[in-house]
C-alpha cells in the first residue's frame, strides 16, 4: 500500500504541473515531424525521477524524454509525464500522466491521471483496478457492429508502410465509428471503465501502455498483440478489448 500510495501522489503531484503550465505550453524540441517535447514534459519528468530518487533511490526508471534506465534493479518505474503532447500543445483537454511499477519483467501496480478531469485511475495485479473508489468494469458488447473502439497513429505516418489507415478504414465500416483521443494511456483506461469497448494500436511505447494494459485485465477485459498472442508492453502492439469482442477484432486486424 505504501508503494501505491506514493505512486497515486507521484501522479497527481506531475498532473499539477501540466495543470500550471496548460495553455501556455511551449515547445523545447522536436524528435520528428510531428513528434513534440514541452517544457511541461520536462518539468513533470523531473518532477518525478526525482522524487522516485529520494524515496526509491535503489529503484529503476524508464521515462519518456530522457530515457534514463536503470534496469538491472528488481524494481523499475516506468513513467510517462505527458500523454497526448499533441493534444496539449492546442489547448486540447485530452492529456494524462501515467506511472507503473515493474517487479522483474511484470508490471505490479499502475496509476493514470486526468488532471483535466481529475480522474485518478489506479491498480495492483491481484487486486482489481479503480477509478477513485470505484471498481472498474469492462463493457459487456458483444457485437463489432454495437462497439466503440478507438486507435491512434504513429508519429512516423509519413513514412512508415504500417500506417493503421486500413485498418481504421474497416473498423468504420463495421462498427459505431473508430476514435482517435491522441491518449493510449486514457484509450486503455476508457477500455476498463466500459466507456470503449476496444482499443487498438501498433508502435505503442511501454510508458504509454504498461498502466493502462494492466487496468484492463483487471477489470475482466483482454489484452494481446494483433494475433491474439500475449501481450507485453515493451513489444510495441497491443490490442485491448472487452474480451467478448476480442476474437472479433484479431479477425478484423489481419
Amino acid at each position: 500500500m505504501e508503494t501505491l500510495d506514493f505512486a497515486r501522489d507521484l501522479a497527481r503531484g506531475a498532473g499539477a504541473i501540466l495543470r500550471q503550465h496548460f495553455g501556455q505550453a511551449q515547445v523545447t524540441s522536436q524528435k520528428g515531424p510531428i513528434d513534440f517535447v514541452t517544457e511541461a514534459d520536462l518539468a513533470s519528468e523531473r518532477f518525478m525521477v526525482e522524487t522516485i530518487h529520494r524515496q526509491f533511490p535503489e529503484h529503476g526508471i524508464i521515462t519518456e524524454e530522457t530515457k534514463e534506465k536503470k534496469t538491472v534493479a528488481e524494481y523499475t518505474w516506468v513513467l510517462d509525464p505527458l500523454d497526448g503532447t499533441i493534444n496539449y500543445l492546442h489547448g486540447y483537454p485530452h492529456f494524462c500522466v501515467t506511472v507503473a511499477l515493474r517487479k522483474g519483467e511484470e508490471i505490479i501496480l499502475g496509476v493514470v491521471y486526468d488532471p483535466v478531469r481529475d480522474e485518478l485511475f489506479w491498480g495492483e495485479r491481484g487486486k482489481g483496478a479503480f477509478l477513485g473508489e470505484k471498481r472498474l468494469q469492462v463493457s459487456s458488447t458483444k457485437d463489432l457492429i454495437r462497439a466503440l473502439v478507438t486507435t491512434g497513429f504513429p508519429y512516423d505516418i509519413a513514412t512508415t508502410p504500417r500506417t493503421n489507415l486500413r485498418e481504421f478504414s474497416y473498423l468504420a465500416l463495421h462498427g459505431q465509428g473508430p476514435r482517435c483521443s491522441g491518449s493510449a494511456a486514457l484509450d486503455l483506461c476508457y477500455v476498463a471503465a466500459g466507456r470503449l469497448d476496444g482499443y487498438w494500436e501498433a508502435g505503442v511505447k511501454p510508458w504509454d501502455t504498461a498502466a493502462g494494459g494492466l487496468f484492463v485485465t483487471e477489470a475482466g477485459g483482454m489484452v494481446s498483440d494483433y494475433q491474439g498472442k500475449p501481450w507485453h508492453p515493451f513489444r510495441g502492439e497491443v490490442l485491448a478489448t472487452n474480451g467478448q469482442l476480442h476474437p472479433a477484432l484479431v479477425d478484423a486486424l489481419k
